[in-house]
């Protein structure tokens, strides 16, 4: 088994249909010891049935947009694990309006709000768990090909996820330096709950089976595919990266 005994932690659960529970079951399934977050007392009541199935050691509470609660949770993970080898980011938000009609329209507060949970949390929660991270660990992010394409309806979040990527770049270099590998997976398409708040996507789908070199849509086990090898020490070499899972579509031309 690839993950034998690393401990992951998984933030960004939100049900059985996210990329999130995607990543973690393959995570399960190649040996790994899994934790997971969750914001609020209604999260928590879809994350606690979700973690006893896949059998997680523990789950605790921690919105990124609190330092407080992020530096609360570095400090549970000490106290339970000791150290983390692999720290999964599938965490993003938009206001819904800011998702539909023309972008130049988002509000300033709307603008920040994305850019703050969407693309900031990540370099916060690597300052906070960076002395928990083993060397060789790694550290594997969610982004879409809207960061740098237009993707009709996606707006903010495309920034978001911009800035997301240049994030993964300039943290694979400040983590380097103690063996720590730092990369984003861009998965195509995937209808999650996440997903059905843009409406431009509606009709991305059926434009990718037309069009993508494999005719179809990713697949969320397909994404904890990918995951699962970012996470190994097959991919020790690899960082820094975007890696696409989109069945080829982001590689068309036209």
């Amino acid at each position: 088994m690839l993950l034998k005994e690393k401990k992951a932690l998984v933030m960004g659960l939100a049900n059985n249909k996210s990329i999130a529970w995607g990543i973690a079951s393959c995570f399960k399934e190649q040996g790994a010891r899994l934790a997971f977050n969750y914001v609020g007392d209604a999260i928590k009541k879809r994350v606690e049935p979700l973690s006893e199935e896949i059998g997680a050691e523990f789950i605790f509470p921690c919105d990124v947009n609190d330092d407080a609660q992020i530096e609360a949770a570095a400090g549970t993970i000490r106290e339970k694990w000791g150290n983390i080898d692999v720290l999964v980011h599938s965490i993003a938000f938009a206001n819904r309006e800011d998702l539909t009609g023309p972008y130049m329209n988002v509000s300033r507060e709307g603008f920040r709000l994305a850019l703050e949970v969407s693309a900031y949390s990540l370099t916060a929660v690597c300052r906070a768990f960076a002395p928990l991270l083993r060397e060789g660990a790694s550290v594997i992010t969610m982004t879409y090909h809207g960061s740098t394409g237009i993707i009709p309806g996606y707006n903010v979040m495309g920034v978001a996820k911009a800035a997301l990527e240049a994030s993964v770049r300039y943290l694979a270099l400040d983590l380097g330096e103690k063996g720590v590998r730092v990369n984003a997976i861009s998965a195509g398409p995937i209808k999650t709950l996440a997903a059905s708040a843009v409406s431009g996507l509606k009709n991305i789908f059926a434009r990718v089976e037309e069009a993508a070199p494999l005719h179809r849509n990713v697949t969320a086990t397909e994404v904890g595919g990918l995951a699962v090898f970012l996470a190994s020490d097959l991919a020790s070499a690899v960082t820094g990266e975007i890696v696409y899972a989109d069945c080829g579509f982001s590689r068309l031309g036209i």
